[in-house]
């Protein structure tokens, strides 16, 4: 089981549940009433909202022939990575240096910037200015920013940017 669930730590057992349903062909609504659960209470357990008790995921994992304390494994996974992030919530870039509008697609206070940090580094030094690269430099250090961008020198406010572009 422990390999089994390598792939999923992390990820809330909400999204891995709505998927399993979905693999099974099985509604939302049935499928909590059948567990004498609200549907409600399943929804917001699908939309990552709430977290799962014992004696609920227990009741899943029963109904979906899951070995025993799966989907509670899943929940203490997620809620291990939550704390982490708490406790390197101190470590991220100066983000009002960082310009909203590079990360028009995403809300910028959500990403993670150490598990993302290669399409990061790549958006900001393909549309960044000077000031938005200075500080990821200070944030990722030399080596990653070399890694990314393939730049061969970083040196002195003079920076090769994906390898061929200067930026001063």
């Amino acid at each position: 089981m422990e390999t089994a669930l390598e792939k999923y730590k992390g990820i809330h057992p909400g999204i891995i549940l709505e998927r399993e349903l979905k693999k099974r062909n099985l509604k939302k609504g049935p499928f909590a009433l059948s567990l004498h659960e609200y549907p409600q209470t399943l929804n917001g357990i699908t939309k990552g909202q709430r977290g799962l008790t014992t004696a609920l995921s227990l009741k899943i994992d029963k109904a979906l022939g899951l070995e025993e304390g799966t989907m509670l494994l899943l929940q203490t996974y997620y809620e291990i990575k939550k704390e982490q992030q708490k406790g390197n919530s101190g470590e991220l870039p100066d983000l009002s240096i960082i310009r909203k509008t590079l990360f028009w697609d995403t809300d910028i206070t959500k990403i993670d910037w150490e598990n993302q940090y290669k399409a990061v580094i790549q958006r900001i030094f393909e549309r960044g200015n000077n000031d938005e690269k200075k500080e990821l430099l200070r944030f990722y250090g030399k080596d990653k920013i070399k890694e990314v961008t393939g730049s061969t020198r970083i040196a002195n406010n003079k920076m090769l940017v994906m390898g061929h572009l200067k930026a001063k």
